[in-house]
């Protein structure tokens, strides 16, 4: 954590007897001082001073960035500071984690941290490497379907058609270990269907492939699919979370319809390196907060398909840590293929 540097003892000089070296030393001594002092000063003073970095581990365009760019805009402004938003794209989101992870921990580098992802890869984790500021959003995802071919109109009969044939029902997701990925997984597990899982590299692919009917079935975020729906190019069956999506009103959920109870949603979080110090966290969290609550941001988050969710960062780091290891131990228990 950062610590300001405070002079603990002051050195007098002695009147008498000083030789040229013994003042040249003195004088960087009493330099090294004063320069240390006006850093602390500079460091415990009003913060920010300079820009922020928000750290996104995925490409542009997709539900992690645009949720970011909402709240960046309006961050840099509440603070003072702009908030400049960096893509680092690659190894499910890992690389962007390990370059926020490795910054300074001065609350000048900050991540966002979409979940759940369960991959082999090890990347920085909330309550390790990097501690959690507030959760920003939560979004369902969409079991949808091809209309290039002769499907079942409702989620009811394409359950039961998927167990008379399963050969003829794969589905796709964003990729190994993401959470529509672990969602699709957990919907098998709960309805006993068999489906093969086709990953993709992200969920914009996968709906196009949805699309032209080479894969049937896909679990995907509902920024990949609303459009495509909307056009008539895809069937949508119902979404994860346990209240319909604002996005898909008359979509209803998989509760309701076949799976009571059921309730999967994909999140996304601010976290930070861990060591920065706590009123700055606070801060962050504060001014989030007061955020997500503004007309225009709940109104640019729905059309990415996720509504504004805030907590503690202790609460937001206890719900990230207990949704990790329930979509862990689904993966270990059905020995999910991951990156």
């Amino acid at each position: 954590m950062y610590q300001s540097i405070r002079l603990l003892a002051r050195r007098g000089l002695p009147r008498r007897g000083l030789t040229r070296p013994g003042l040249a030393s003195a004088a960087a001594a009493l330099a090294l001082a004063c320069a240390g002092t006006a850093w602390a000063a500079q460091d415990t003073g009003a913060w920010p001073t300079r820009p922020i970095t928000w750290v996104v581990g995925w490409p542009p365009g997709g539900s992690a960035d645009s949720v970011t760019r909402v709240l960046a805009k309006h961050l840099g402004e509440r603070l003072g500071q702009s908030v400049v938003v960096e893509n680092r794209p690659g190894a499910s989101g890992a690389i962007g984690l390990n370059r926020a992870a490795t910054a300074e921990p001065d609350g000048y580098t900050v991540a966002l941290v979409p979940g759940p992802v369960i991959t082999n890869t090890r990347m920085p984790e909330i309550g390790k490497e990097l501690t959690a500021v507030t959760e920003l959003a939560r979004g369902p995802m969409v079991l949808v379907g091809t209309t290039a071919r002769d499907m079942p109109k409702d989620v009811k009969s394409l359950f039961a058609a998927v167990k008379a044939m399963p050969d003829r029902y794969d589905y796709t997701s964003s990729g190994n270990g993401t959470s529509q990925h672990l969602t699709g997984e957990l919907i098998k597990q709960q309805a006993g269907l068999q489906m093969t899982h086709i990953p993709y590299k992200g969920g914009s692919q996968a709906a196009l492939d949805i699309i032209s009917g080479q894969v049937p079935l896909g679990v995907l975020g509902i920024t990949s699919i609303l459009p495509h729906v909307q056009a008539g190019k895809m069937r949508a069956y119902a979404v994860t979370t346990a209240k319909r999506s604002a996005s898909l009103p008359d979509t209803p959920t998989l509760a309701e319809s076949v799976l009571p109870g059921f309730d999967a949603s994909q999140w996304f979080v601010m976290a930070v390196p861990k060591g920065v110090p706590a009123d700055r966290v606070q801060r962050l969290n504060a001014t989030l907060g007061e955020i997500l609550k503004l007309p225009d941001v709940k109104a640019a988050f729905a059309a990415v398909g996720v509504d504004p969710s805030s907590a503690s960062p202790e609460d937001t780091a206890r719900f990230v840590i207990e949704d990790q290891a329930r979509w862990r131990d689904l993966a270990v228990k059905r020995a999910l293929p991951l990156n």
